[in-house]
């Protein structure tokens, strides 16, 4: 009796020293530093707002973004297919810049690893992050069902397969966002903004620069089998196969466009190959004499250096390509 005993009193001192080793911080909705942001992921449910910029000075980034946190992998994606991001955060248009990921076993690899259908994602900019996973990767999130929207990603983003500089495959909606920087896989279905697409993708571009060993390689989307709309891609396009101006596979593409120049390639089998004086011409986007386009974009021409928040697109005519007006103004 006493041995039987013995063993149940260590069994749940084991239990105890266990809880307390994973200690679930309390929710806190305002994020200030890094270890705020991780703690999202014991309270995936709940609503955060960002309210300053994270990059490599702030508290807790060497312990959990940096190239020698979680012994070299760097950041732990928040919310996995298992225990999915379902709440919402908003970015408020602040920088989350020198995020590391080193994580080429593992699938669902991003800042937010899976984007429930519940979750919205807003306002978030992603700067100068260095990603690395094997399937469903990207900038911003590996996979997402959810709402993003005025998001931004630009770094260097690769994976074997799935891979957007933003989102590496998305089946909920995607508008005002952007993509920049290298993108690059070592099989297929790879795209500067979105890797598949099986959602809604509206007013939004990339100009990212795209590669990939085997095919499937497009300047917007990969793999489409969603809508596209009001949307262009600039960046240059290489691979062995099955590269596209801005994206594999139709869908339903209307009014978006691609830059034919700097993407070195004049095929896609959806949108409307343009020059780059066409690209920085508003009447592109304005016109709908101009081929491609049956209705306007929310767009207006402005002087240098000057946003106008009234509408989303902002150009300055005949000198720069489109850009939303809060990305702009933040």
């Amino acid at each position: 009796m006493k041995k039987k005993l013995l063993i149940g009193l260590g069994a749940v001192i084991i239990i105890v020293v266990i809880v307390v080793a994973v200690r679930i911080p309390p929710y806190d909705p305002e994020m200030r530093d890094w270890y705020d942001l991780h703690a999202v992921r014991y309270h995936p449910g709940k609503s955060y707002i960002l309210m300053n910029d994270l990059d490599a000075t702030t508290a807790g980034y060497e312990e959990l973004a940096s190239p020698t946190a979680n012994e070299g992998k760097g950041w732990q994606p928040v919310g996995g297919s298992r225990n999915p991001f379902r709440g919402t955060l908003d970015g408020q248009g602040y920088r989350i810049a020198d995020l590391y990921i080193n994580r080429p076993l593992e699938d669902h690899v991003g800042l937010l690893g899976f984007v429930d259908d519940e979750a919205e994602v807003r306002n978030v900019r992603v700067e100068g992050a260095d990603i690395r996973g094997r399937d469903h990767v990207g900038g911003l999130a590996g996979s997402s069902y959810g709402a993003v929207s005025n998001c931004g990603s630009a770094g260097s983003v690769s994976s074997v397969s799935y891979v957007g500089g933003l989102i590496g495959a998305n089946r909920g909606t995607v508008s005002r966002s952007y993509s920049g920087g290298n993108v690059t896989s070592t099989m297929e279905t790879i795209g500067g903004l979105i890797g598949a697409n099986r959602g809604a993708v509206a007013d939004s571009y990339s100009m990212a620069q795209v590669s990939a060993e085997v095919n499937l390689v497009c300047g917007l989307v990969g793999s489409n089998f969603g809508t596209i709309s009001n949307a262009y891609a600039t960046g240059s396009v290489s691979g062995y196969g099955g590269v596209f101006g801005l994206v594999g596979h139709y869908g339903t593409v209307t009014n978006s466009f691609w830059d034919v120049e700097t993407s070195g390639t004049e095929e896609s089998p959806g949108g409307t190959g343009k020059t780059t004086a066409e690209m920085v011409d508003i009447a592109t986007f304005a016109d709908t004499e101009t081929e491609g386009l049956d209705e306007p974009w929310d767009i207006i021409a402005v002087a240098p250096t000057v946003t106008n928040p009234a509408f989303t697109w902002n150009i300055v005519d005949g000198e720069t390509y489109p850009v939303l007006s809060w990305q702009s103004a933040s």
